[in-house]
């Protein structure tokens, strides 16, 4: 039995996010669920993911590349970590795999697919 799965980003995952998403419905592992860090999985029929905002991630690297485009020092900038973080789950794959989410994770979740 294969238990549930973490992953994190990393470009080998993300190049193969479709045969990565697919895993938990095959009929060969009826038992496997992944847990993903960005929405990029559940989008392609992974079960859920929390992680940040990508966008707003991107966004807070152009504001400093512009503060050290201006003349600051890089090692005078702060770390920054994110803010903002985004819930997405995909009630059509927890169907798949026979899973009930609960209400409240639907409540909060900022995405559900259907």
């Amino acid at each position: 039995m294969i238990g549930p799965q973490s992953l994190p980003e990393e470009q080998l995952t993300v190049d193969q996010d479709r045969e990565m998403a697919d895993a938990p419905t095959e009929a060969a592992r009826p038992t496997r669920w992944g847990f993903y860090e960005v929405r990029l999985f559940p989008a392609a029929g992974g079960l859920m993911s929390y992680g940040p905002d990508l966008a707003d991630s991107f966004r807070e690297a152009g504001v400093l590349t512009g503060k050290v485009i201006k003349g600051a020092k890089p090692a005078d900038l702060p770390v920054e970590q994110p803010t903002r973080f985004e819930l997405v789950v995909n009630l059509n794959t927890a169907k798949a795999l026979g899973l009930t989410i609960p209400q409240p994770i639907l409540a909060r979740a900022d995405e559900v697919i259907e």
